[in-house]
């Protein structure tokens, strides 16, 4: 604890103690603040990660989903060639339907 010191440069015992309290609350406050800070900065860099995973995983299935069509595109090419500009055409809408829900969900997630 604290002495009480009675000295020209002190001042009243009374008033040093005073302003050590005020001085204690004013570091816990401070303390409490940082640590709120801290934990509100901790949420935001999780809602973060998980917007970065919501997309990768939105992407990766639709690079994935692109990719079997193209594979059976070609394959279906192969089999009915008079049927390659159809399957062109149906492979390509595919392709940029599911490239507007990568889009949408980007901007989904995001907002």
């Amino acid at each position: 604890m604290n002495e009480v010191v009675h000295s020209p440069q002190t001042g009243h015992g009374l008033a040093t103690r005073a302003n050590d309290r005020s001085v204690e609350r004013f570091a816990g406050r401070v303390d409490a603040n940082a640590r709120k800070q801290l934990a509100i900065m901790g949420a935001e860099a999780d809602l973060q990660v998980a917007r970065v995973q919501a997309v990768g995983y939105v992407g990766q299935q639709a690079m994935q989903s692109v990719a079997m069509v193209s594979q059976l595109e070609g394959q279906l090419s192969e089999l009915v060639p008079l049927a390659t500009s159809r399957l062109q055409a149906i492979a390509d809408m595919t392709a940029l339907a599911t490239a507007e829900v990568v889009a949408s969900t980007v901007k989904k997630v995001s907002s």
